[in-house]
């Protein structure tokens, strides 16, 4: 009965499916028609002097049309069966499923980081592929994430939030509405996509179905997963000033706030098991991009896992750590490239990626008093024996001190077409 009821749907006036349907059978009938005229008109005995060409001509003519009623009619009807369920965005149906086609074909990519840096990498990427994994921090323990994670006793939201909204169709209001804000009330501070996922999580089940959901319901182009489903806390021997003792510092807010030197990160617990799906994405990837992101943050708590660590080590991918481009007040101060680099081989080793991203480009227009770019390594550098420096434009014209998407995605493109000898 359910069934019929559908079926009986598609009678209705409006829907805008009939007309096409009609315009199908049309083609079809004159099709058929054409092919008898053709076979009815067959040279026999007589030969091509027997022929009657005008009727064969006729049928030439009327085989054309037919198909080209068909194809209209198929292209039309397959386009109002899809468009309910295609994103928003003002697209031909043939050149989105080209689109769709090509990033589906493209490079398996996985990006580590977190916070504000990674989406960068992202937006960018997704124009060139679909197959992309963000692995990202549950550290966080400050603003909206925190205080969701001390009352509510989920894991933080709010970076995985702002790397699934980079990875949806940038014109969705689905994900301006999970960038949403509150204001006021007792929900001001609180971001609309923290209280979904925090809520999903509870009744789905746990942050990984919720992730799962999350993906569907803003149809986004690729997978984020967490690096970690444990609750892991952020703590730091943090020097406050020069020549005074390293003060243990716990929780990733009050290590940024105690603007020192952060001697050394520690993950606790320090064993914390990493999720398998961003193990196995890392493990099959054809690239994996380190950052960019705030160094101690967001990039070292995913390496500090052991599991991540460890899969960077036995992956057959190319592994590539992109730099910031500006240094970060508390935690990266008067860091140049070089230093970016010894902090992650002292707490991780060395020889875990091959290749360095760096921007070589430092505009004073919209840079503000407050930017700091981050200076090359200095000549004669111990670590420029270990690792390929790659120098090249990468800020955002608007926002000097954060990367440009395009910019950043288009070199770590041309990153892999060199390195696998394409022209």
């Amino acid at each position: 009965m359910m069934i019929l009821q559908r079926f009986a749907r598609l009678t209705k006036i409006g829907l805008g499916v009939k007309r096409w349907i009609a315009l199908v059978l049309a083609g079809v009938v004159l099709l058929i028609v054409s092919i008898g005229l053709m076979v009815a008109h067959w040279p026999g005995s007589g030969g091509l002097a027997a022929v009657d060409w005008q009727s064969w001509a006729a049928a030439v003519v009327g085989f054309a049309v037919g198909l080209v009623l068909m194809f209209i009619g198929q292209y039309r009807l397959v386009g109002r069966f899809v468009e309910p369920f295609r994103p928003k965005r003002d697209v031909p149906m043939i050149d989105a499923l080209y689109e769709h086609s090509q990033r589906s074909k493209g490079l398996k990519i996985v990006a580590l980081g977190g916070g504000t840096g990674m989406p960068s990498v992202l937006r960018g990427l997704k124009q060139y592929t679909r197959n992309i994994t963000a692995v990202v921090t549950v550290a966080d323990d400050g603003g909206s994430s925190g205080r969701l994670r001390r009352e509510m006793g989920v894991l933080p939201p709010g970076d995985l939030r702002n790397n699934i909204v980079a990875l949806a169709d940038d014109e969705s209001s689905m994900a301006r509405l999970f960038q949403y804000r509150f204001e006021s009330g007792d929900l001001k501070g609180h971001a609309f996509g923290n209280l979904f996922i925090s809520a999903l999580s509870a009744v789905s089940g746990g942050l990984e179905s919720a992730l799962v959901e999350t993906a569907d319901v803003l149809k986004i182009q690729g997978r984020v997963f967490p690096s970690t489903l444990q609750d892991v806390v952020l703590a730091a021997w943090v020097r406050p000033h020069a020549g005074e003792e390293p003060v243990w510092t716990v929780g990733e807010s009050k290590i940024t706030e105690m603007g020192g030197k952060i001697e050394q990160l520690c993950l606790e617990p320090a064993d914390a098991e990493a999720y398998p799906g961003s193990v196995d994405a890392i493990l099959n990837a054809s690239i994996v991009i380190i950052g960019p992101g705030s160094l101690f943050t967001s990039i070292l708590p995913n390496l500090l896992v052991p599991g991540i660590a460890d899969a960077l080590r036995a992956t057959s991918a190319e592994i590539v750590y992109v730099c910031n481009v500006a240094t970060q007040p508390g935690e990266t101060d008067a860091f140049t490239v070089a230093d970016h680099v010894h902090a992650i081989e002292k707490h991780i080793g060395r020889g875990v990626f091959g290749a360095v991203l760096a921007n070589n480009h430092y505009p004073t227009m919209n840079a503000g008093a407050n930017t700091i770019y981050v200076q090359p390594v200095p000549p004669n550098h111990d670590v420029l024996k270990r690792y390929e420096f790659i120098y090249t434009d990468l800020v955002n014209a608007e926002k000097p001190w954060r990367h440009d998407p395009n910019k950043l995605a288009q070199a770590i493109m041309t990153l892999r077409s060199d390195s696998n000898g394409v022209n």
